[in-house]
Parts: structure tokens; sequence; C-alpha cells
């Protein structure tokens, strides 16, 4: 029998990463996954040929795809915002040592039938179809006083109140209609629903400013993504979390959860047992302990092409909102291709994604999937979404929430936070989470 203090199932991005920040914490970490594979449910599959075994198709890859071996397909394909809390996670932690970054060459965003860039700049303003003559002066007013604005400094408020003042509002006090809105929130402050819009601004203007300071460090887009995919990233954690004692047990099956007195006491493994303080896991390891809130479809397309009207661009994201397909949630597509090394010479990943609402699924997306044309083959997963039934204070088992609809890591960062609050008790900060080097260790 074997002891530690915190016992982690399934090698998902977020349980890597608090397994990483808990060993860099001096806790003793054993970390197991059924799976053979790092990543769970965001795992990069490859080569080709499993991922069309994966979906059952009847057919292998045609030649025109190229070497299997090529390809890196996300199961949950996500986008870094170059100025968001993931990637200050990658540089506090050094995880972005294992990794290589790439931009994404366009943000779009859908409207009338097509694609148009989403203008984030006082250029793109200037020259966007998306705003009349009168509203690229006001447009830009808004953008300079978003970046501007500071919570606690009441000169930067131009009479808007905080607390008070909804985003819609805000909108209508730089005499902005609707249909600018509507980018502006759902393309720039990646709202996916309209719920934001009568909420007090601070959270749509603090998200479209990371969106602005993101566009102006890498000007193409505000868009990051890794080369060679997504799986790097739980790797990378990984690494971290070994580097601080942190063990870990691959395609190792996990037989029973022992509980004792309501609290989790143990993992018994192919016959061995595991005893620990706390618990981490995903949803599949713990199905009794969650409930579902909703489902997602995400459709993969292998295409040969770049989608139209994106100036032929080898990588982009583009929001549909709502209100252009008379639903209640956004539809998005994020494309990848060979420039990422995820994919053989001259093809293209394109996942079209968003949030369940009817009985047909695969209808709600077809206006997107309509702006991939030809698609070579599509790869079509259903999932449920899925959150924990209870916070792990009593039995001391926290289970993560299941991947939505968003193409950012938005999400996942505030979970990862919550999760570490209910873990440890205190509240997450970066200055915690930073690798100490060679050069820290001297000054000490």
């Amino acid at each position: 029998m074997q002891e530690y203090d915190i016992i982690v199932l399934g090698t998902g991005l977020k349980e890597c990463i608090l397994s990483s920040i808990l060993s860099m914490h001096g806790k003793r970490v054993l970390h197991i996954d059924k799976n053979p594979y790092f990543g769970g449910e965001i795992a990069s599959i490859t080569p080709l040929e499993q991922l069309y075994k994966r979906f059952k198709c009847p057919n292998p890859p045609s030649p025109s795809m190229g070497r299997g071996k090529d390809w890196n397909v996300d199961l949950i394909p996500k986008f870094f915002l170059v100025n968001g809390p993931m990637i200050q996670l990658l540089v506090h932690t050094d995880v972005m040592r294992y990794l290589d970054f790439k931009v994404i060459e366009g943000s779009y965003v859908y409207r009338a039938g097509r694609v148009h860039t989403v203008p984030a700049t006082e250029e793109d303003a200037l020259h966007s179809d998306l705003l009349g003559m009168f509203d690229k002066r006001r447009f830009r007013k808004l953008l300079h006083f978003i970046l501007n604005f500071e919570v606690g400094d009441h000169r930067t408020h131009q009479d808007i109140n905080p607390k008070e003042t909804t985003t819609r509002d805000l909108f209508k006090h730089f005499d902005l209609g609707p249909e600018v809105m509507e980018f502006a929130v759902h393309a720039m402050a990646l709202q996916h629903s309209e719920d934001s819009l009568d909420q007090p601004c601070t959270e749509s203007i603090k998200r479209i400013r990371v969106y602005l300071e993101s566009m102006a460090r890498v000007k193409s887009s505000p868009y990051l993504y890794p080369v060679n995919g997504l799986g790097e990233l739980p790797q990378g954690f990984a690494r971290l979390s070994a580097e601080h004692g942190g063990t870990y047990m691959v395609n190792r099956l996990v037989d029973e959860i022992v509980i004792e007195d309501g609290k989790v006491a143990g993992v018994k493994s192919q016959g061995d047992l595991f005893r620990c303080q706390q618990l981490i896991c995903g949803a599949s390891y713990v199905p009794h302990s969650v409930k579902r809130v909703g489902r997602v479809i995400r459709v993969i397309c292998i295409l040969n092409h770049p989608i139209k009207h994106t100036q032929e661009a080898s990588s982009c994201h583009i929001i549909i909102p709502q209100a252009q397909l008379h639903r209640k949630s956004d539809v998005s597509i994020s494309m990848v291709s060979c420039t990422h090394n995820v994919a053989s010479e001259g093809m293209y990943i394109a996942t079209v994604i968003t949030t369940i609402e009817t009985s047909n699924p695969e209808r709600e997306v077809q206006p997107a999937l309509e702006l991939l044309q030809p698609i070579l083959q599509k790869f079509v997963s259903i999932k449920n979404l899925v959150v924990p039934s209870e916070d792990g204070a009593k039995s001391q088992i926290f289970v993560t929430r299941s991947y939505d609809a968003t193409t950012d890591f938005e999400r996942e960062f505030e979970d990862i936070k919550d999760m570490y609050h209910r873990i440890t008790g205190t509240e997450f900060c970066f200055a915690e989470a930073r690798r100490e080097t060679p050069e820290d260790s001297e000054e000490n």
C-alpha cells in the first residue's frame, strides 16, 4: 500500500494542470489514466487511420489525404488568446518551453450569408463593411474607452457606472446599434449567448480588452495554436508535475474509488491500493457524481482548400452569432492546417461546434458546414455537457467540468481556479504557479 496526498484520475488538460501546480506546492501526487495516451477528452488523435477507426468509418482514408502519421486531429479544438490567462499560466509555469505556437491567421464573424474580418483595430474599423460611415468613428471611440478603462479609476469611466450600466447600455452610450453590438459581443467578447447584454458591462469590457490587447501583439488575429496540436499541452504539464515528484501510471484501469466515512480514502487499481486524502478526476471516473446541463455537437471536417472569403488563410476562427441563425447560442468554426503540423501538405482541419438546442443537431450546424464545402470527410461527435453534482467539500472528490462549446480556454481557466480554491482553500494566483528556475535558486 502506497500513500499520497492527492490522486488524479485522467490526463485531461485540467487534471494535468492541477496535478502540476499541486506537485509544485510539495504535494505527493499520483496520476492514473485508464487510457494509453495523454489528453482524455482533449486528446489529439494520430495517425489519421486511428481517427477513422474511432468514429467507425466504413472506409479507410483516401490516398489523397497523404500519410496518416502526418495528422494530429484534436477531438476538442480550442485556441489561446495571446493575452489570455492560459498563456500567462504557460509562461509562469515555464511549460511554454515544451511547446511551439503559431498565430492563427484570421478572426472572422458571419453576417448575412458570408464571413467578414472582425474589425479590432482602427484601420480595420475604417475599412470594415460591418460598420456604417458614422459607426466607424463611434466604434473607434468605444475601443479607446475599453483600452483605457480601469474599474478603480473613475476618471476613465466617462459617465459609465460599471456596477449598473449594462453591456446593452454601454453600446447605446456610444450611439452604436444592435449590428455593431452583435459582432463586438460575440466575436470579440466571445460571449456565446446574449445573456451578457443585460448584465453589468465590466465583464464584456474586460473580455473585449483581452481580445484587443491580444490582437495588438500579433496583428493578424488574437489567437495562438500549438504546433502538433493540443495533445502537447497535457504532456507538458505532466512533465512539470514529474519534475516535482509527481508519479504517472497510464494504461491502467481503476477498479474502485475507496470511500471511508463518506470521504475518499484511496483508489484500487489492478489489485493495488493507493491511499490518498483528496481525489481529482474527470467525469468518466465518477459518472454518478455529475449531472447533465446540456449537449455539444462537434463536426470535424477534412478539407483540401481554405474557407471561402478568408483571404486564403491557412488557419482561422469564425463566429456565427446566434441571431444570424435564429438560435439561442452561437456556432463556431475553428480551422488549422498543415502549417501547424496537424495535417498533410495542402490539407485543412475545420471543426464546427455549438450547443445543441433541438432534436436534430446536425441540421443546427448545416449553415456552418455549407461554408466549408466541399468536405472530403466529416466526423460527428455529440457529447453531454456535465458538471459535478457537489463541490467536493464533504467527499474530497473534485470533479472537472466537461468541455463546453466555446473555442477558447477562458472558461477552462475559470474551472481550474474554482477547483484550486475548493481543493486548497486558497485563491489561485499566478505567483504560486511560477516554476523556480536555477537562476531563481541562485538569487535565493
